[in-house]
This record gives structure tokens, C-alpha cells and sequence, in this order.
């Protein structure tokens, strides 16, 4: 391909999308928390120079932001030198009039082993604190504040809206 066959490609979404009807805020909000809520599994995708990694995970949801345990792996070889991240979340796929998934664009942060918001996320999940201590390699926390999601749900469609909808948190910190 051609760099402008590149940039075509690149922007074929933004261009197909920039005519297309958006859903209010506050029902798209609720649809995209919905959505977030009845699954648990992302995977996360970190790169840093020419490594990249993209890694199956299990997530909570809440305080705006996505909150992910870890043994480890070298996911962490590109989060130590970039802190951008993407989550995807997704149905299984069953043809074209039935697709449900998001992209979340944000940061990755990792909390201090045992600090107050690393005990509260446990607390969150009900694994005990000490349990966690317990273990012979730490357990590390991340969470993933959003920047930028990207919805894609079928269902829209039946409201007049477009598939594709995005979504900008408002609080992301």
C-alpha cells in the first residue's frame, strides 16, 4: 500500500462517521457503563517502541475507572516506558447486524502494593487483604483511566442512531 492508501484506510471511520446521528450523552453513557457492566474480560493492549503486547484480562468497573490484577508478564516491559493503553471489550461475533464491542483509549497507572486504593479494589472484589499478602509474588494493580471510547453496538441502529458512537469521559482523573 501506498502512504496515502495508508491515510485513507486510517481514516475511514472518521470519515464515514462524521454525518452520522449521535445518541445524547447521558443515554450513551448509560448504554456504554451497561455494556462495561455485564462483562468482566478485556484485553489490554500496551506497546512501547517496536514491542507491543495485547493480553487477555479480568476487570472491574467503577470510580470511571477500569481496575485490572495482575501477576505480572511483559505487558509490564511496555507500561514501565508508556503509560497509553487500549482496552477492548467484544461480543462474540455473529454477523454483521449484531455487533457489540468498545475501545477505550486511556492512561495506565500502577497503584503502590497495599496502598489504600490497592486494598480498596480488593476490598471491591471481596479477596482478603491478607490473602493477597499471602502470596509469593505481588499482585499489582492497574487501572486504566479512559480517555476515549469508541462503541460499536447494532442496536443503536433500531433508534436511528449511528453504530458507532463515542464517547469522552468527563472525569478521567
Amino acid at each position: 500500500m501506498t502512504h496515502e492508501e495508508y491515510l485513507k484506510a486510517a481514516n475511514h471511520w472518521k470519515v464515514k462517521d462524521a454525518d452520522n446521528a449521535a445518541m445524547d450523552s447521558s443515554s450513551l453513557r448509560a448504554a456504554a457503563e451497561a455494556y462495561i457492566d455485564a462483562n468482566n474480560t478485556c484485553a489490554l493492549a500496551t506497546g512501547a517502541g517496536t514491542f507491543v503486547r495485547c493480553t487477555p484480562l479480568e476487570y472491574t468497573y467503577h470510580d470511571g475507572s477500569f481496575w485490572i490484577f495482575s501477576e505480572g508478564g511483559e505487558k509490564f516491559t511496555a507500561l514501565e516506558k508508556n503509560k497509553n493503553v487500549c482496552l477492548a471489550i467484544f461480543d462474540r461475533y455473529e454477523g454483521f447486524g449484531k455487533i457489540k464491542g468498545m475501545q477505550i483509549m486511556g492512561k495506565a497507572e500502577i497503584s503502590e502494593p497495599f496502598s489504600p486504593e490497592y486494598i480498596a479494589e480488593a476490598e471491591h472484589r471481596k479477596i482478603p487483604v491478607e490473602a493477597l499478602k499471602s502470596l509469593p509474588e505481588i499482585m499489582h494493580l492497574i487501572r486504566v483511566i479512559p480517555e476515549e471510547i469508541d462503541f460499536t453496538n447494532s442496536d443503536f441502529k433500531k433508534d436511528g442512531y449511528s453504530v458507532r458512537q463515542k464517547i469522552r469521559p468527563e472525569n478521567n482523573g
